[in-house]
């Protein structure tokens, strides 16, 4: 006699489905990443534009983005992990949306009056509301930086419980809905603003925002009602219990048993003082509170079981290898136009939305760990046809020229006509300040095979790198306890943003054409570094796992095989 129960009919299926708190989590992601990928798009246009073709206000923009994010992460990762969930969403969510809403209405005012801005007070109007704009925008991006922990790091892990198999498929969906947003929301922004303006531009985005935050805000109050847990952030022991549950191997060399290496490390008598201790009550020791949360963040990332492969992550922004502003310029000096470039990035695109789905794949079969060896392995043979690429036929790679020359001219002045402007700007992205340089003025080509062979290597590395992303991601998921993922996660953003700085100091260095092929080389060894120090926490946790399984006194918990998440 079946006891089970009637079976549920499709359209009662669907209907769960599209009512579930992981659909509910997968709108209101769309939408929040489709309103970043529209504001991160349309800010560097805008500024471009406000400062007469000039990347000085992009750059200023981009430095403060990265420089913040870099020194605060931390810190907005310990106030997510002190403060309630719904609580840290919302703030994030109208802070965020708020800024964005200000910003644009900030520039529609500039776009619209920028001639009697500029009469006023010899332009000191104008300058002050570049730094509002730049400053309101950075204080969004950190605002989605604090969203992108909470929802990304935190919420989907308590929405899939306790099954690996539904976190991964979690995490990868939410990637590949990163993946299309990066693409299709800049393309409607971009028409926007050509067939109408970037005044029509401005109101479009602040529209949007504002739609959206109430949309999200709803969501969010949906999917906090579906899931009860997200209203609890438990005790040590519950956090214990689920991290054996999904990750059974602990750092064993110390002689910790999995209790002792899973206690939170925030929690240690030398970062919080004791409750009647009257230093709390100073002004220096407040003042101070910021930096001692730095730091105690900073340690216990290190002190994570998972450091080398957070550090292996932050290692893979060090490249010129993507499809970025430098790339794209380099690409532009060998000739390729905009509509081949454009194909290359959709191809790209295809390429990153199926190492995605692999992910999936491959962990089911391989298991977490394994798949991450599998991955890193294939992005960096992948690669290696970014290397050849350098001495194929077409490179311009030259030794004999000084990678510095071209900076150094810059700086120094001795080059005035824009025939001989081969700085950062004109190079990389075919802007020079003063006049736009004819495409005639390029040297043909004598062989395409090198750039080629270039966007080969990049194209197809993207299959291993998007599944190397989101196996770290899980990991981190996995192994930091409740009370820690928001600060692990804030360092391990600031990690991203001070690899991704150098690479952008390096192509400072060395802007000419001929120095690209230097990038390349130190691009892909980065890259390999990061997964050389993967593949040695990986040969770490599997040697742990046999030693676990091994081990006379944890037979019986070897009998009972843990959820499918790592090997």
């Amino acid at each position: 006699m079946d006891n089970s129960g009637p079976k549920k009919t499709c359209c009662e299926s669907v209907r769960d489905f599209f009512t579930s708190a992981k659909f509910l989590i997968y709108m209101g992601h769309a939408l929040s990443t489709w309103g970043d990928r529209m504001w991160n798009f349309a800010v560097a246009v805008f500024l471009v534009e406000l400062y007469g073709n000039s990347l000085l206000l992009t750059a200023v923009y981009g430095l403060v983005v990265a420089g913040s994010v870099l020194l605060l992460g931390a810190i907005i990762g310990d106030w997510v992990d002190k403060n309630p969930r719904l609580k840290v969403a919302q703030t994030s969510l109208l802070v965020q949306n708020s800024c964005v809403i200000v910003c644009g209405i900030l520039l529609m005012v500039v776009f619209q009056f920028k001639e009697q801005l500029v009469e006023l007070y010899n332009g000191w109007i104008l300058t002050i509301c570049y730094i509002l704009v730049i400053t309101i925008a950075n204080i969004a991006n950190l605002a989605s930086t604090a969203t992108s922990i909470t929802i990304q790091r935190d919420w989907v892990v308590v929405v899939a419980g306790q099954d690996s198999s539904t976190l991964a498929d979690m995490n990868a969906t939410v990637r590949i809905i990163d993946q299309l947003t990066n693409i299709l929301a800049p393309m409607l922004v971009g028409q926007i603003m050509a067939f109408g303006s970037h005044f029509i531009g401005c109101g479009f985005i602040s529209g949007w925002n504002l739609c959206s935050m109430c949309l999200e805000y709803a969501l969010l109050w949906k999917v906090y009602q579906k899931t009860p847990a997200l209203a609890m952030k438990g005790g040590q022991k519950e956090q214990q219990q689920e991290l054996k549950q999904l990750s059974p191997v602990k750092d064993l060399e110390n002689g910790q048993s999995p209790e002792e290496s899973s206690q939170p490390l925030m929690n240690d008598s030398s970062v919080v003082a004791k409750p009647d201790s009257p230093k709390q009550h100073g002004c220096c020791y407040q003042m101070s509170e910021p930096l001692r949360t730095l730091k105690a963040g900073w340690v216990a990332y290190y002190n994570q079981n998972i450091f080398l492969a957070g550090m292996s992550l932050a290692f893979l922004y060090m490249t010129v290898l993507g499809f970025d502003c430098i790339t794209t310029g380099y690409a532009y000096t060998q000739g390729l136009n905009g509509s081949v470039l454009s194909l290359l990035m959709g191809a790209s695109a295809v390429a990153g939305i199926c190492g995605t789905v692999a992910f999936t794949w491959v962990r089911k079969k391989c298991g977490l760990i394994l798949t991450g060896f599998i991955s890193g392995t294939a992005q960096l043979s992948c690669l290696m046809l970014c290397v050849v690429s350098v001495f194929a036929p077409g490179s311009p790679f030259d030794l004999s020229v000084s990678p510095f020359q071209d900076l150094y001219t810059h700086l120094i002045g001795e080059k005035a006509l824009p025939e001989a402007d081969h700085s950062l700007t004109s190079i990389f992205t075919g802007v020079n300040a003063t006049t736009l340089a004819p495409a005639e003025e390029l040297p043909p080509l004598q062989s395409y095979m090198s750039v080629s062979l270039l966007f080969a290597g990049v194209i197809a590395a993207r299959l291993g790198l998007w599944s190397f992303d989101l196996t770290v991601t899980q990991l981190i998921q996995e192994n930091v306890i409740e009370s820690e993922r928001g600060v692990i996660n804030g360092v391990q953003n600031s990690m991203n943003y001070l690899l991704d700085l150098l690479h952008f100091i390096m192509v400072i260095l060395a802007p000419n054409p001929e120095a690209f092929g230097l990038l390349v080389i130190i691009s892909v060894s980065f890259v390999a570094m990061g997964h050389i120090m993967y593949f040695g926490f990986a040969f770490k946790s599997l040697g742990n796992r046999l030693f676990l399984c091994c081990s006379p006194e944890q037979k019986e918990t070897a009998d009972s095989p843990p959820l499918p998440t790592t090997v």
